[in-house]
Protein backbone atom coordinates (compact mmCIF):
# COMPACT_ATOMS: atom_id res chain seq x y z
CA UNK A 1 0.00 0.00 0.00
CA UNK A 2 0.91 3.63 -0.55
CA UNK A 3 3.11 4.93 2.54
CA UNK A 4 1.59 8.29 2.18
CA UNK A 5 -1.95 6.61 2.96
CA UNK A 6 -0.50 4.68 5.91
CA UNK A 7 0.83 8.57 6.87
CA UNK A 8 -2.64 10.26 6.56
CA UNK A 9 -4.17 7.56 8.82
CA UNK A 10 -4.98 8.34 12.00
CA UNK A 11 -2.72 7.11 14.41
CA UNK A 12 -3.81 4.09 16.59
CA UNK A 13 -1.34 2.97 19.53
CA UNK A 14 -2.10 -1.04 18.44
CA UNK A 15 -2.24 -1.82 14.92
CA UNK A 16 -2.75 -5.71 15.78
CA UNK A 17 -1.05 -8.48 14.62
CA UNK A 18 1.71 -8.30 12.40
CA UNK A 19 5.17 -9.90 10.95
CA UNK A 20 2.58 -13.57 11.10
CA UNK A 21 4.00 -16.74 10.04
CA UNK A 22 3.53 -17.57 6.17
CA UNK A 23 2.80 -20.76 4.88
CA UNK A 24 3.67 -22.79 1.58
CA UNK A 25 1.93 -25.65 -0.04
CA UNK A 26 4.21 -28.50 -1.29
CA UNK A 27 4.33 -27.61 -5.37
CA UNK A 28 2.40 -30.94 -5.99
CA UNK A 29 0.31 -30.17 -3.07
CA UNK A 30 0.03 -26.45 -4.59
CA UNK A 31 -1.12 -27.94 -8.12
CA UNK A 32 -3.56 -30.34 -6.98
CA UNK A 33 -5.81 -27.47 -5.07
CA UNK A 34 -5.21 -25.51 -8.39
CA UNK A 35 -6.88 -27.88 -9.84
CA UNK A 36 -9.39 -27.93 -7.48
CA UNK A 37 -9.77 -24.58 -7.34
CA UNK A 38 -10.29 -24.18 -11.62
CA UNK A 39 -12.67 -26.63 -11.39
CA UNK A 40 -15.00 -25.16 -9.02
CA UNK A 41 -14.56 -21.77 -11.01
CA UNK A 42 -15.20 -24.17 -14.03
CA UNK A 43 -18.93 -25.01 -12.88
CA UNK A 44 -19.53 -21.47 -11.05
CA UNK A 45 -23.29 -20.05 -11.49
CA UNK A 46 -21.81 -16.75 -9.56
CA UNK A 47 -18.42 -16.65 -8.63
CA UNK A 48 -17.83 -14.12 -6.27
CA UNK A 49 -13.78 -12.97 -5.60
CA UNK A 50 -13.20 -10.88 -2.54
CA UNK A 51 -9.50 -9.35 -2.60
CA UNK A 52 -7.30 -8.04 -0.22
CA UNK A 53 -3.64 -6.47 -0.08
CA UNK A 54 -1.93 -9.79 -1.43
CA UNK A 55 -2.97 -9.39 -5.06
CA UNK A 56 -1.36 -6.22 -4.88
CA UNK A 57 2.37 -6.67 -3.56
CA UNK A 58 3.42 -8.00 -6.77
CA UNK A 59 2.72 -4.68 -8.57
CA UNK A 60 5.34 -2.96 -5.94
CA UNK A 61 2.89 -2.04 -3.31
CA UNK A 62 4.05 -2.25 -0.03
CA UNK A 63 1.59 -3.53 2.49
CA UNK A 64 1.10 -3.28 6.03
CA UNK A 65 1.96 -6.38 8.40
CA UNK A 66 3.62 -8.94 6.45
CA UNK A 67 7.32 -9.33 7.10
CA UNK A 68 8.49 -6.34 5.58
CA UNK A 69 5.43 -4.19 5.89
CA UNK A 70 4.74 -0.95 7.17
CA UNK A 71 4.19 -1.68 10.98
CA UNK A 72 5.74 -4.79 11.17
CA UNK A 73 9.11 -2.60 10.04
CA UNK A 74 7.64 0.30 12.25
CA UNK A 75 7.21 -2.20 15.46
CA UNK A 76 10.55 -3.83 14.52
CA UNK A 77 12.20 -0.24 14.60
CA UNK A 78 13.64 -0.43 10.83
CA UNK A 79 13.57 2.04 8.23
CA UNK A 80 10.11 1.69 6.06
CA UNK A 81 10.04 0.07 3.20
CA UNK A 82 10.12 2.01 -0.02
CA UNK A 83 7.61 1.21 -3.40
CA UNK A 84 8.99 0.43 -6.27
CA UNK A 85 7.51 3.06 -8.21
CA UNK A 86 5.01 5.61 -7.41
CA UNK A 87 1.18 4.88 -5.78
CA UNK A 88 -0.23 6.84 -9.06
CA UNK A 89 1.50 4.37 -11.45
CA UNK A 90 1.76 1.11 -9.90
CA UNK A 91 -0.01 -1.22 -12.61
CA UNK A 92 -2.24 -4.01 -12.39
CA UNK A 93 -1.23 -7.68 -11.23
CA UNK A 94 -1.41 -10.94 -13.20
CA UNK A 95 -4.26 -11.26 -10.99
CA UNK A 96 -6.17 -8.43 -11.65
CA UNK A 97 -5.68 -8.65 -15.32
CA UNK A 98 -7.08 -12.60 -14.93
CA UNK A 99 -10.14 -11.28 -13.00
CA UNK A 100 -10.71 -8.70 -15.78
CA UNK A 101 -10.75 -12.15 -18.48
CA UNK A 102 -13.06 -13.80 -16.63
CA UNK A 103 -15.17 -11.33 -16.21
CA UNK A 104 -15.30 -10.56 -19.78
CA UNK A 105 -16.24 -14.75 -20.36
CA UNK A 106 -19.09 -14.20 -17.64
CA UNK A 107 -17.50 -16.18 -15.38
CA UNK A 108 -16.45 -13.75 -12.44
CA UNK A 109 -20.34 -11.56 -11.48
CA UNK A 110 -18.88 -9.79 -8.99
CA UNK A 111 -15.38 -8.16 -7.02
CA UNK A 112 -14.95 -7.00 -3.40
CA UNK A 113 -12.01 -5.44 -2.52
CA UNK A 114 -11.00 -4.00 1.02
CA UNK A 115 -7.53 -1.97 -0.94
CA UNK A 116 -7.37 1.27 -1.98
CA UNK A 117 -5.01 1.60 -4.67
CA UNK A 118 -7.88 1.58 -7.74
CA UNK A 119 -5.91 -0.99 -9.94
CA UNK A 120 -9.25 -3.28 -9.93
CA UNK A 121 -11.02 0.05 -11.69
CA UNK A 122 -7.95 0.29 -13.64
CA UNK A 123 -8.07 -3.37 -15.11
CA UNK A 124 -10.92 -2.94 -16.68
CA UNK A 125 -13.04 -4.36 -13.74
CA UNK A 126 -16.64 -2.61 -14.41
CA UNK A 127 -17.74 -0.30 -11.70
CA UNK A 128 -21.00 -1.96 -11.16
CA UNK A 129 -19.01 -4.75 -11.09
CA UNK A 130 -17.24 -3.62 -7.87
CA UNK A 131 -17.48 -2.75 -4.47
CA UNK A 132 -14.22 -0.95 -2.99
CA UNK A 133 -15.61 -1.24 0.64
CA UNK A 134 -12.39 1.25 2.00
CA UNK A 135 -12.95 3.30 -0.62
CA UNK A 136 -10.35 4.48 -3.61
CA UNK A 137 -7.24 6.55 -3.34
CA UNK A 138 -7.63 8.03 -6.75
CA UNK A 139 -11.18 8.56 -6.63
CA UNK A 140 -13.57 11.60 -5.87
CA UNK A 141 -17.55 11.97 -5.02
CA UNK A 142 -19.97 14.21 -5.30
CA UNK A 143 -22.21 14.12 -1.53
CA UNK A 144 -24.96 16.08 -3.71
CA UNK A 145 -25.19 14.33 -6.81
CA UNK A 146 -22.89 10.80 -6.24
CA UNK A 147 -21.19 11.53 -9.15
CA UNK A 148 -17.52 10.13 -8.94
CA UNK A 149 -14.13 11.23 -10.51
CA UNK A 150 -11.65 8.82 -10.94
CA UNK A 151 -8.34 10.60 -11.47
CA UNK A 152 -4.91 9.86 -11.85
CA UNK A 153 -3.33 11.55 -9.28
CA UNK A 154 -3.60 10.43 -5.45
CA UNK A 155 -6.27 12.42 -3.47
CA UNK A 156 -4.89 14.56 -0.98
CA UNK A 157 -6.80 13.65 1.76
CA UNK A 158 -8.99 10.50 3.22
CA UNK A 159 -11.33 10.34 6.05
CA UNK A 160 -14.15 11.56 3.68
CA UNK A 161 -12.85 14.53 3.50
CA UNK A 162 -14.00 17.93 1.64
CA UNK A 163 -11.38 18.44 -1.36
CA UNK A 164 -10.08 21.08 -3.14
CA UNK A 165 -12.23 20.76 -6.30
CA UNK A 166 -15.78 20.86 -6.98
CA UNK A 167 -18.64 19.26 -8.85
CA UNK A 168 -18.11 19.75 -12.89
CA UNK A 169 -22.01 19.32 -13.41
CA UNK A 170 -23.00 22.45 -13.89
CA UNK A 171 -26.62 22.58 -11.95
CA UNK A 172 -24.27 20.78 -9.05
CA UNK A 173 -20.80 22.17 -8.02
CA UNK A 174 -21.01 20.48 -4.64
CA UNK A 175 -17.86 20.42 -2.81
CA UNK A 176 -16.05 17.01 -3.65
CA UNK A 177 -14.60 14.74 -0.81
CA UNK A 178 -12.57 12.02 -1.20
CA UNK A 179 -13.46 8.05 -0.75
CA UNK A 180 -11.51 6.48 1.58
CA UNK A 181 -11.91 5.58 5.11
CA UNK A 182 -10.14 6.36 8.12
CA UNK A 183 -10.12 3.94 10.91
CA UNK A 184 -13.07 5.15 12.34
CA UNK A 185 -14.94 5.78 9.38
CA UNK A 186 -18.37 3.67 8.63
CA UNK A 187 -18.07 1.06 5.80
CA UNK A 188 -20.18 2.93 2.87
CA UNK A 189 -23.40 1.22 2.80
CA UNK A 190 -23.85 1.37 -1.27
CA UNK A 191 -20.72 -0.83 -1.73
CA UNK A 192 -21.34 -2.88 1.50
CA UNK A 193 -25.19 -3.71 0.40
CA UNK A 194 -24.20 -4.21 -2.93
CA UNK A 195 -21.09 -6.94 -1.10
CA UNK A 196 -23.30 -8.56 1.16
CA UNK A 197 -26.07 -9.10 -2.06
CA UNK A 198 -23.67 -10.88 -3.98
CA UNK A 199 -21.96 -13.00 -1.46
CA UNK A 200 -25.50 -14.54 -0.46
CA UNK A 201 -26.18 -15.44 -4.32
CA UNK A 202 -22.49 -16.64 -4.76
CA UNK A 203 -22.32 -20.13 -5.10
CA UNK A 204 -18.41 -19.93 -5.11
CA UNK A 205 -16.33 -16.82 -3.24
CA UNK A 206 -12.87 -16.78 -3.61
CA UNK A 207 -10.83 -14.84 -1.09
CA UNK A 208 -7.31 -13.71 -2.61
CA UNK A 209 -4.68 -12.62 -0.62
CA UNK A 210 -6.69 -10.85 2.54
CA UNK A 211 -6.01 -12.54 6.02
CA UNK A 212 -10.00 -11.89 6.61
CA UNK A 213 -9.73 -10.53 10.43
CA UNK A 214 -11.19 -6.79 9.70
CA UNK A 215 -14.85 -6.80 10.76
CA UNK A 216 -17.66 -6.82 9.19
CA UNK A 217 -15.77 -7.05 5.78
CA UNK A 218 -14.57 -10.45 6.62
CA UNK A 219 -17.68 -11.91 7.58
CA UNK A 220 -19.37 -11.27 3.91
CA UNK A 221 -17.75 -14.74 2.32
CA UNK A 222 -19.44 -16.21 5.29
CA UNK A 223 -22.89 -15.31 3.75
CA UNK A 224 -22.94 -17.88 1.01
CA UNK A 225 -22.60 -20.71 3.20
CA UNK A 226 -26.52 -20.95 3.69
CA UNK A 227 -26.81 -20.91 0.45
CA UNK A 228 -24.87 -23.72 0.03
CA UNK A 229 -22.03 -21.95 -1.30
CA UNK A 230 -18.28 -22.39 -1.02
CA UNK A 231 -15.68 -20.45 0.22
CA UNK A 232 -11.63 -21.15 -0.90
CA UNK A 233 -9.29 -18.95 0.84
CA UNK A 234 -6.02 -18.47 -0.97
CA UNK A 235 -3.39 -16.67 1.33
CA UNK A 236 0.18 -16.86 2.88
CA UNK A 237 -0.94 -16.65 6.40
CA UNK A 238 -3.42 -18.69 8.27
CA UNK A 239 -7.28 -16.73 8.85
CA UNK A 240 -9.79 -17.11 11.46
CA UNK A 241 -11.99 -18.25 8.30
CA UNK A 242 -10.35 -21.32 7.31
CA UNK A 243 -12.02 -23.93 9.15
CA UNK A 244 -15.36 -22.61 7.25
CA UNK A 245 -13.50 -23.16 3.70
CA UNK A 246 -13.93 -26.05 1.28
CA UNK A 247 -10.67 -25.26 0.01
CA UNK A 248 -7.35 -23.49 1.50
CA UNK A 249 -4.24 -22.65 -0.69
CA UNK A 250 -1.18 -21.20 1.12
CA UNK A 251 0.64 -20.04 -2.10
CA UNK A 252 1.20 -16.81 -4.08
CA UNK A 253 -1.94 -15.07 -5.58
CA UNK A 254 -0.10 -14.30 -9.04
CA UNK A 255 0.84 -17.94 -8.90
CA UNK A 256 -2.43 -19.56 -8.36
CA UNK A 257 -4.54 -17.45 -10.67
CA UNK A 258 -1.83 -18.55 -13.41
CA UNK A 259 -2.43 -21.97 -12.90
CA UNK A 260 -6.23 -21.82 -12.83
CA UNK A 261 -5.88 -20.07 -16.29
CA UNK A 262 -3.82 -22.35 -17.91
CA UNK A 263 -6.18 -25.17 -16.44
CA UNK A 264 -9.30 -23.45 -17.88
CA UNK A 265 -7.34 -22.53 -21.23
CA UNK A 266 -7.89 -19.15 -20.85
CA UNK A 267 -5.39 -16.21 -21.63
CA UNK A 268 -4.23 -13.39 -19.48
CA UNK A 269 -4.84 -10.48 -21.37
CA UNK A 270 -2.17 -7.29 -21.53
CA UNK A 271 -2.73 -3.94 -19.55
CA UNK A 272 -2.25 -0.99 -21.48
CA UNK A 273 -2.52 2.28 -19.59
CA UNK A 274 -3.72 5.23 -21.59
CA UNK A 275 -3.47 8.81 -20.09
CA UNK A 276 -5.04 12.00 -20.67
CA UNK A 277 -3.87 15.94 -20.92
CA UNK A 278 -4.55 18.89 -22.57
CA UNK A 279 -2.80 21.16 -24.56
CA UNK A 280 -4.42 25.22 -24.41
CA UNK A 281 -3.22 27.52 -26.79
CA UNK A 282 -4.30 30.76 -26.25
CA UNK A 283 -4.32 33.93 -28.36
CA UNK A 284 -4.62 38.25 -28.44
CA UNK A 285 -3.12 40.64 -30.32
CA UNK A 286 -1.19 43.29 -29.67
CA UNK A 287 -1.89 47.00 -28.94
CA UNK A 288 -0.30 48.02 -32.59
CA UNK A 289 -2.39 44.84 -34.13
CA UNK A 290 1.13 43.56 -35.47
CA UNK A 291 2.02 40.66 -33.19
CA UNK A 292 0.04 37.84 -31.61
CA UNK A 293 1.03 37.18 -28.11
CA UNK A 294 0.30 33.47 -27.23
CA UNK A 295 0.80 30.99 -24.53
CA UNK A 296 0.69 27.54 -24.68
CA UNK A 297 -0.09 25.53 -21.55
CA UNK A 298 0.27 21.74 -20.99
CA UNK A 299 -2.33 20.86 -18.17
CA UNK A 300 -4.39 18.01 -16.50
CA UNK A 301 -7.91 17.07 -17.85
CA UNK A 302 -8.72 17.03 -14.23
CA UNK A 303 -8.40 21.17 -14.06
CA UNK A 304 -5.91 23.05 -14.31
CA UNK A 305 -4.81 23.95 -10.43
CA UNK A 306 -4.40 19.82 -10.84
CA UNK A 307 -1.41 18.12 -10.77
CA UNK A 308 0.34 16.30 -13.74
CA UNK A 309 2.19 13.12 -12.10
CA UNK A 310 2.83 11.31 -15.33
CA UNK A 311 4.88 14.10 -17.01
CA UNK A 312 8.05 15.39 -15.49
CA UNK A 313 8.96 18.06 -17.80
CA UNK A 314 8.18 19.66 -21.49
CA UNK A 315 10.79 20.08 -24.27
CA UNK A 316 9.10 23.12 -26.42
CA UNK A 317 10.85 23.06 -30.38
CA UNK A 318 9.86 24.70 -33.79
CA UNK A 319 9.82 24.13 -37.25
CA UNK A 320 13.48 24.32 -38.87
CA UNK A 321 12.38 27.29 -41.38
CA UNK A 322 11.85 29.07 -37.75
CA UNK A 323 14.45 30.52 -36.03
CA UNK A 324 12.49 30.70 -32.44
CA UNK A 325 14.32 29.78 -29.24
CA UNK A 326 13.46 26.24 -28.01
CA UNK A 327 12.37 26.04 -24.21
CA UNK A 328 12.11 23.42 -21.42
CA UNK A 329 9.86 23.78 -19.19
CA UNK A 330 10.35 21.93 -15.80
CA UNK A 331 8.28 22.56 -13.38
CA UNK A 332 4.01 22.43 -13.38
CA UNK A 333 2.27 24.44 -14.41
CA UNK A 334 3.67 23.84 -18.01
CA UNK A 335 3.36 27.26 -19.87
CA UNK A 336 5.46 29.06 -22.38
CA UNK A 337 4.36 32.90 -23.20
CA UNK A 338 5.85 34.20 -26.80
CA UNK A 339 5.47 37.30 -29.36
CA UNK A 340 5.23 36.00 -32.68
CA UNK A 341 4.24 38.26 -35.92
CA UNK A 342 0.58 38.06 -37.19
CA UNK A 343 0.86 36.71 -40.12
CA UNK A 344 3.49 33.92 -39.30
CA UNK A 345 2.51 30.45 -39.30
CA UNK A 346 4.79 27.32 -38.06
CA UNK A 347 4.61 24.10 -36.39
CA UNK A 348 5.46 23.49 -32.39
CA UNK A 349 6.82 20.60 -30.95
CA UNK A 350 6.22 19.65 -27.81
CA UNK A 351 8.30 16.43 -26.63
CA UNK A 352 6.83 15.40 -23.12
CA UNK A 353 8.79 13.78 -20.85
CA UNK A 354 7.79 11.04 -18.29
CA UNK A 355 8.05 10.52 -15.03
CA UNK A 356 9.09 7.16 -12.98
CA UNK A 357 6.75 4.57 -13.35
CA UNK A 358 6.06 5.38 -16.72
CA UNK A 359 7.01 2.24 -19.78
CA UNK A 360 8.56 4.74 -22.23
CA UNK A 361 10.54 7.79 -21.98
CA UNK A 362 8.66 10.79 -23.92
CA UNK A 363 6.38 10.95 -26.68
CA UNK A 364 5.99 14.30 -29.22
CA UNK A 365 3.18 16.10 -30.47
CA UNK A 366 2.82 18.87 -33.46
CA UNK A 367 0.74 22.07 -32.78
CA UNK A 368 0.27 24.06 -35.87
CA UNK A 369 -0.30 27.40 -35.23
CA UNK A 370 -2.13 29.84 -37.68
CA UNK A 371 -3.67 33.32 -35.92
CA UNK A 372 -5.86 33.66 -39.00
CA UNK A 373 -7.01 30.66 -39.54
CA UNK A 374 -10.39 28.75 -37.95
CA UNK A 375 -10.26 25.89 -36.07
CA UNK A 376 -13.51 23.09 -36.15
CA UNK A 377 -14.69 21.45 -32.29
CA UNK A 378 -15.12 17.66 -33.26
CA UNK A 379 -15.19 15.21 -29.99
CA UNK A 380 -14.13 11.52 -31.25
CA UNK A 381 -15.65 8.04 -29.46
CA UNK A 382 -12.98 7.72 -26.69
CA UNK A 383 -13.74 4.11 -26.11
CA UNK A 384 -13.58 3.61 -30.00
CA UNK A 385 -10.04 5.32 -30.22
CA UNK A 386 -8.77 3.70 -27.10
CA UNK A 387 -9.18 0.37 -28.62
CA UNK A 388 -7.04 1.11 -31.55
CA UNK A 389 -4.56 2.79 -29.17
CA UNK A 390 -4.20 -0.41 -27.05
CA UNK A 391 -4.18 -2.53 -30.58
CA UNK A 392 -1.26 -0.38 -32.08
CA UNK A 393 0.15 -0.50 -28.52
CA UNK A 394 0.06 -4.69 -28.25
CA UNK A 395 0.85 -5.30 -31.83
CA UNK A 396 3.76 -2.85 -31.35
CA UNK A 397 4.32 -4.10 -28.01
CA UNK A 398 5.30 -0.47 -26.65
CA UNK A 399 4.04 2.99 -25.54
CA UNK A 400 4.20 6.15 -26.56
CA UNK A 401 1.66 6.47 -29.35
CA UNK A 402 -0.69 9.59 -28.76
CA UNK A 403 -3.97 10.51 -30.36
CA UNK A 404 -6.28 13.45 -30.23
CA UNK A 405 -9.42 13.22 -28.67
CA UNK A 406 -11.14 16.32 -28.38
CA UNK A 407 -10.78 19.59 -29.34
CA UNK A 408 -12.82 22.97 -28.60
CA UNK A 409 -12.34 26.76 -29.25
CA UNK A 410 -13.07 29.85 -26.66
CA UNK A 411 -13.58 32.61 -28.28
CA UNK A 412 -12.54 35.30 -25.41
CA UNK A 413 -10.20 34.81 -24.97
CA UNK A 414 -8.98 33.32 -28.01
CA UNK A 415 -8.17 29.95 -27.12
CA UNK A 416 -7.95 26.40 -28.66
CA UNK A 417 -8.02 23.62 -26.10
CA UNK A 418 -7.22 19.96 -27.09
CA UNK A 419 -7.33 16.77 -25.35
CA UNK A 420 -4.65 14.12 -26.27
CA UNK A 421 -4.34 10.62 -24.70
CA UNK A 422 -1.09 8.83 -24.79
CA UNK A 423 0.06 5.28 -24.14
CA UNK A 424 2.27 5.30 -21.07
CA UNK A 425 2.36 1.59 -20.09
CA UNK A 426 2.42 -1.74 -21.53
CA UNK A 427 2.69 -4.99 -19.70
CA UNK A 428 1.97 -8.68 -21.19
CA UNK A 429 1.61 -12.00 -19.00
CA UNK A 430 2.34 -15.15 -19.55
CA UNK A 431 0.42 -17.66 -17.27
CA UNK A 432 1.85 -20.80 -18.43
CA UNK A 433 3.65 -23.09 -15.33
CA UNK A 434 7.21 -24.68 -15.57
CA UNK A 435 8.19 -26.91 -13.01
CA UNK A 436 5.84 -25.28 -10.41
CA UNK A 437 7.36 -21.93 -11.36
CA UNK A 438 5.30 -18.94 -13.34
CA UNK A 439 7.45 -18.15 -16.76
CA UNK A 440 9.28 -14.59 -16.65
CA UNK A 441 6.40 -11.92 -17.92
CA UNK A 442 7.18 -10.73 -21.29
CA UNK A 443 7.18 -7.32 -20.69
CA UNK A 444 6.27 -4.67 -18.24
CA UNK A 445 7.75 -3.81 -14.53
CA UNK A 446 8.40 -6.76 -12.99
CA UNK A 447 6.68 -6.48 -9.32
CA UNK A 448 8.12 -8.88 -6.67
CA UNK A 449 6.24 -11.19 -4.91
CA UNK A 450 6.06 -10.28 -1.20
CA UNK A 451 3.17 -10.88 1.53
CA UNK A 452 -0.39 -10.29 2.08
CA UNK A 453 -1.36 -7.80 4.23
CA UNK A 454 -3.08 -7.75 7.56
CA UNK A 455 -5.21 -6.74 9.55
CA UNK A 456 -5.60 -6.86 13.05
CA UNK A 457 -7.95 -10.10 14.46
CA UNK A 458 -9.80 -7.63 16.77
CA UNK A 459 -9.72 -4.07 14.32
CA UNK A 460 -13.31 -3.14 13.12
CA UNK A 461 -14.91 -0.79 10.62
CA UNK A 462 -17.93 0.93 11.99
CA UNK A 463 -21.22 -0.03 10.32
CA UNK A 464 -23.65 2.88 8.78
CA UNK A 465 -26.88 2.73 10.67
Amino acid sequence: MSLGYAEKLSFIEDVGQVGMTEFFDSAHVLQDKIEQLAKLIQKSRHLVVFTGAGISTSCGIPDFRGPKGIWTLQREGKPLPEASLPFHRAMPSMTHMALVELEKAGILKFVISQNVDGLHLRSGIPREKLAELHGNSFMETCPSCSAEYLRDFEVETIGLKETSRRCSDEKCGAKLRDTVLDWEDALPPKEMNLAEKHCRMGDVVLCLGTSLQITPACNLPLKSLRGGGKIVIVNLQQTPKDKKASLVIHGFVDKVIAGVMEWLNMQIPPYIRIDLFQTILTQSLSSDKKFVNWTIRIASVHGLSAPLPFIKSVEVSFSDSQNYKEATLNTQPFLLKRRTVRTETFEMFLKLKFSDGCGCLSTQIKIPFNFQASTEDFKLDKKATFEKMRDVAIQDSSCGQNSVVERRTVLVPKSEITVHAVVTNVRTFDCHISNGDLKPRKEGLQGSETTTRKRSKGRKRKMSS
